[in-house]
């Protein structure tokens, strides 16, 4: 079917959230597009910039998620995700994307508007749709303290001068987080989709427990990024397949951590679908 904008597929999941889960290797692609498929729900398969790096271009993966996009009968979307660079987001646009994140937040305030209105317009003119930052999510160091968290009036007039169609907050998650213990600020949430005109966007979902994850949708968060927890519960399935030294074969190895992870997509869209 069609390539989705991500617009519609936040508009498919509601009342609940839309999950998004970032694709490494082919096989996570194929088992987060069957996930979806189980459940009956839309699902986003991210590309990172990292991740384009690590493949030494952006082309090999973009083009086989927008096929298992394409051959799917769920809505997927297919987005380029934490990319720095506007030569990546113009090589992913001109591949067939539709969906990008431009992260300038790393810039001081002023610096990030003016860089991300001018991706917002040169995607708005190709028919993309483009997921922006404000504030700081923060990598592998916990959870940010309250004062570098999203302000709602800055987020609303940040939205107003970008142009953006969808914006990730700071309200206490935080990337690549191995435990699932960080604790969301469900009153800023609400404030800040009270707000703000576009689709809010928690980065750093994986870091956060199913009942917060749930929490975080009913008060306003509508697109749900995990990336960390469904590479720790591929690689534990991958441990346990080479636990048996005679397994060579990838196929062996990568099959049941292909399985494990459609298992567990499935089960998150159903949790964010509440």
């Amino acid at each position: 079917m069609p390539l989705v904008p991500m617009s519609a597929a936040v508009a498919a999941a509601r009342p609940g959230g839309l999950g998004a889960f970032n694709v490494i290797v082919l096989e996570q692609a194929e088992a987060i597009v069957a996930g979806a498929e189980n459940a009956n729900r839309p699902v986003v398969l991210q590309i990172s910039q990292n991740t384009a790096v690590y493949h030494r271009g952006m082309k090999p993966l973009a083009v086989a998620c927008l096929q298992i996009a394409a051959d799917s009968g769920a809505d997927v979307v297919v987005h380029l995700d934490h990319a720095t660079s506007a030569e990546l987001i113009h090589e992913a646009v001109d591949l067939g994307i539709r969906s990008v994140m431009f992260d300038a937040s790393v810039l001081a305030h002023q610096d990030n508007i003016d860089a991300t209105a001018v991706i917002a317009n040169w995607c708005h003119d190709r028919g993309a749709e483009v997921e922006a930052e404000l504030g700081e999510v923060g990598g592998k160091d916990g959870v940010h303290a309250p004062g570098v968290r999203t302000d709602p009036d800055e987020a609303a007039a940040y939205v107003a001068a970008t142009g953006v169609d969808a914006l990730a907050v700071a309200v206490g998650s935080s990337h690549a987080m191995l435990t699932r213990d960080a604790v969301l600020d469900d009153e800023l949430i609400a404030r800040l989709a009270a707000a703000v005109s576009v689709p809010l966007v928690l980065h750093g979902s994986s870091g956060v427990a199913d009942s917060g994850l749930v929490s975080a949708v009913q008060h306003g968060m509508q697109k749900i990024n995990i990336a960390t927890h469904l590479n720790k519960v591929m690689a534990g399935a991958v441990r346990s397949a080479l636990a048996d030294e005679n397994v060579v074969d990838p196929r062996k190895y990568l099959g049941p951590g292909r399985s494990r992870v459609e298992a567990e997509v499935e089960r998150l869209l159903r949790l964010l679908s509440r």
